[in-house]
């Protein structure tokens, strides 16, 4: 049997929950403030083990605040009561292989969110101005994503042909040089915390666009920071991760390599022996608002990093406009052509 676990305030007893301006609870009712720390232990939190499973996919649980039996899926570890509002914190879905080590609370809040949303007109003139109204908001849902982070060692060598092409003219003969080159880089480079979204739910497109996180903000996991937000478990397991976090480290040190043959008109690569080495992994959660659009009948699906601010989404254009600026960038195209055209004719005439 699952246990479900609501934060309630310790000075009366109301639900409380994580403010991220703070970087504390506080009660909205009696005004208390308290951390992270100070709501960890487990006597001060309503415990249900009413939870019993319904199929394979699917689990309920009973609110502890309204007693109301709500439905959510196996990977959901953190959610609402769609009745009464306050959030529950399914306690064994975070609990042993599950257990993130680390977690980055929430430094944005929703209003940040709306903001960034509202903002996305600024240099962006083809955006249709009534898409970015806040009433075309569908839903801000601040979700704890899981994620793996793995240090990675590169080491190993390259081998690559290099040309250096010279041109130069003599008379009315135009010459061509191309000198040959073989090039090798051998080295090591130590990639520290790869992060690889643990959850298939969420776009990984959108999920790596967000990054970077500053992981100078890890701190110790603490269920009590879930309170008032979503929050997922793993479904992609660290074997799974490391072969894209090791695939990324592959590509960044080739890159790095080849980046430092320098002064070279083309290179082409031969060989590579680059191996990596995990050396340490770990499992945290980290913050990000998700925001749910809904324009002319379509739904268009925002993210922001719930600590930097990074937003990002797929953005609609006004078809108008477009055509428009399409059209006077032809015309003042055309136009600059003539007057290029005209000068290069009178300076060839005098």
């Amino acid at each position: 049997m699952s246990k479900v676990i609501d934060n309630k305030c310790l000075a009366c007893n109301a639900p409380i929950k994580f403010n991220p301006e703070l970087g504390k609870f506080k009660c909205e009712y009696c005004k208390s403030e308290f951390t992270a720390e100070q709501l960890k232990d487990m006597e001060n939190k309503k415990i249900s083990t009413d939870e019993e499973a319904v199929d394979d996919k699917y689990v309920t649980y009973n609110c502890p605040d309204c007693g109301a039996n709500i439905i959510t899926d196996e990977e959901t570890a953190a959610t609402f009561c769609i009745y009464c509002g306050n959030s529950s914190i399914i306690k064994n879905r975070l609990t042993g292989k599950f257990a993130p080590s680390k977690i980055i609370p929430f430094k944005k809040t929703k209003e940040d969110a709306i903001k960034a949303f509202k903002g996305l007109k600024k240099g962006r003139p083809l955006v249709p101005k009534s898409f970015i109204s806040e009433k075309n908001i569908e839903k801000i849902t601040g979700v704890y994503i899981p994620f793996w982070l793995f240090d990675i060692m590169v080491d190993g060598t390259i081998e690559a042909k290099g040309t250096k092409v010279k041109h130069w003219s003599s008379g009315n003969t135009r010459y061509t040089k191309t000198d040959y080159y073989e090039m090798t880089r051998t080295g090591s480079m130590e990639f520290d915390r790869i992060p690889v979204d643990g959850s298939t739910k969420f776009n990984d497109e959108i999920m790596n666009t967000i990054e970077p996180f500053d992981y100078k903000d890890l701190v110790d996991y603490n269920h009590a920071y879930l309170s008032g937000f979503l929050a997922e478990k793993y479904n992609v397991d660290e074997k799974e991760s490391f072969e894209f976090a090791k695939n990324r480290a592959l590509s960044s040190g080739k890159d790095t390599m080849m980046n430092d043959m320098i002064g070279y008109s083309s290179k082409t690569e031969k060989s590579n022996t680059l191996k990596t080495t995990e050396q340490k992994t770990e499992y945290v959660l980290l913050p990000v608002w998700m925001v749910n659009v809904k324009y002319n009948d379509k739904f268009y699906l925002f993210a922001m990093n719930g600590q930097t601010g990074e937003f990002v989404g797929d953005i609609p254009l006004d078809k108008k406009k477009a055509v428009i600026a399409g059209i006077l960038s032809f015309v003042i195209t055309f136009i600059i052509a003539i007057i290029v055209s005209y000068i290069i004719y009178k300076v060839g005439n005098n």
